[in-house]
């Protein structure tokens, strides 16, 4: 078994969970279901789901990997009581980091291909026709995607392969600065743009009743989701980082950091949007649509757009590099922690897997197109997201929380002990009951929702 590798920080540690954690969702998802359910009414009930549900799921990830040192498989084997088969969930879990992987990179490539597109003036002049068409050709493209996708793949597995300290923990130091830098220079650009407060009371003052309108009931699974799969939680993901830090510092003080780092880029992401589509008078929307085909828009009406634009779609490669780092890092901590493999025998290998994976996405709108997986206009990509989304993300963290609360797992006095370990906020023992029971129902609650969501509309 090779020596174990630390972090050289704390810092280095919230940044690369945080990186983790902060993607796509923060901002294509996010401010749409925001505005959609009242602005700040729906903020409010978005972070006390985010405290009950995605906090203690994050703790238990990062204690289980604190305690056994070790990634998901290795972790769940060396915790698990003599005899269990809790491990048997652990390539489970790391085959899910390769599904996740096989569209998070091409969605990569399309966001470098915007920024160069950006930076070279082919967004400059677009329209609300020639925006989509755009993206479109885009997406019909194979070759374009599957380089795009590789330089993608390449950036990410080069800086893993560089060692933990010296160059993952750097590198996502400085995208997640950068990350932060941007995010408030875009947002304080398009609350500057003449009528853009209109943007901004949509967004963050209470509306009761475009709440009441969209359905209290659907606001709060719309809230619960956001908070759970916002995070990234239980494919391991997390847990790797856990397994690189010592005890010095409680799980659940440095869990809210990271989920405060998360839930700010989410929040100021509603900041950059919103006050810009009012301003223009574009109805902002959910999903690729919003990143790809709305937002050029605003950009080529924008004085100074082409620099914006530019700006933006560099802010969207750190947040989603930063994703793809975290990921690759638990891949290859997998073959190097059971095989012995170096780290770059393991990156190389990897590159090699991840770009063959992400093939059926890159050409699922184009030699795939006919195959509809999840119902008219779906495509490969949709199904990979709901296979990772909706199934195994909710089951696998359910199967987390069980495992460190009750006594045929890990068990809630040995997660609580590691959790604890380390000064700050100590994990609320009042809550042994809620964690045993109620939340593993809250999220398969979730995981119903998303089936009966998807196949009711078959």
């Amino acid at each position: 078994m090779r020596e174990r590798e630390t972090l050289a920080s704390r810092l280095g540690f919230i940044l690369l969970s945080a990186g983790c954690a902060i993607g796509l969702g923060n901002v294509w998802r996010f401010p749409y279901i925001t505005g959609q359910y009242g602005g700040a009414a729906f903020v409010l009930i978005y972070l006390a789901f985010l405290v009950l549900v995605g906090l203690p799921v994050m703790i238990m990830e990062f204690s289980i990997g604190r305690a056994s040192r070790k990634n998901i498989h290795l972790a769940l084997k060396s915790l698990e009581p003599k005899g269990s088969k809790w491990h048997w969930y652990g390539p489970v879990a790391i085959a899910a980091n390769y599904i996740l992987m096989s569209y998070y990179t091409v969605v990569t490539g399309w966001l470098l291909y915007y920024f160069v597109s950006a930076v070279t003036g082919s967004l400059s002049g677009m329209t609300a026709e020639t925006a989509p068409a755009f993206f479109s050709d885009l997406r019909g493209n194979g070759a374009a995607q599957f380089i795009y996708t590789a330089i993608a793949i390449a950036i990410g597995f080069l800086i893993c392969s560089g060692g933990l300290r010296g160059s993952v923990e750097k590198a996502s130091k400085a995208m997640m600065a950068s990350l932060i830098i941007l995010i408030i220079l875009l947002a304080a650009n398009s609350l500057m743009i003449p009528g853009s407060s209109e943007g901004l009371a949509f967004y963050l003052v209470p509306d009761i009743e475009r709440l009441k309108a969209a359905g209290v009931w659907e606001a709060v699974f719309a809230a619960m989701s956001q908070a759970f799969f916002t995070l990234g939680l239980g494919i391991g993901s997390m847990e790797i980082f856990g397994s690189y830090i010592g005890k010095e510092q409680s799980l659940t003080g440095e869990s809210i950091r990271v989920i405060s780092l998360d839930t700010f880029v989410a929040l100021f992401s509603g900041l950059i949007i919103f006050p810009a589509c009012f301003a223009y008078g574009v109805q902002p929307e959910a999903g690729p649509g919003l990143l790809f085909e709305t937002l050029p828009n605003i950009f080529s009406r924008m004085s100074g757009g082409r620099i914006w634009g530019s700006l933006f779609f560099l802010f969207m490669g750190f947040a989603a590099m930063t994703t793809l780092v975290a990921v690759f890092e638990n891949i290859m901590s997998f073959w190097m922690d059971n095989l012995g493999w170096t780290r770059k025998k393991a990156a190389a290998v990897n590159f090699i897997i991840v770009l063959l994976v992400s093939l059926p996405a890159i050409l699922g709108y184009s030699v795939f197109t006919s195959f509809m997986p999840l119902g008219y206009g779906t495509s490969v990509l949709d199904l990979e997201d709901f296979i990772i989304s909706s199934t195994i993300t909710p089951l696998g963290s359910t199967l987390l929380v069980i495992f460190c609360s009750h006594r045929y797992g890990w068990g809630w006095k040995n997660f609580i002990e590691e959790a604890d370990a380390g000064n700050g906020i100590k994990f609320p023992k009042a809550l042994k009951v809620y964690v045993q029971w109620i939340l593993p129902l809250v999220i398969l609650v979730l995981f119903a929702k998303g089936y009966w969501d998807i196949f009711s509309k078959l």
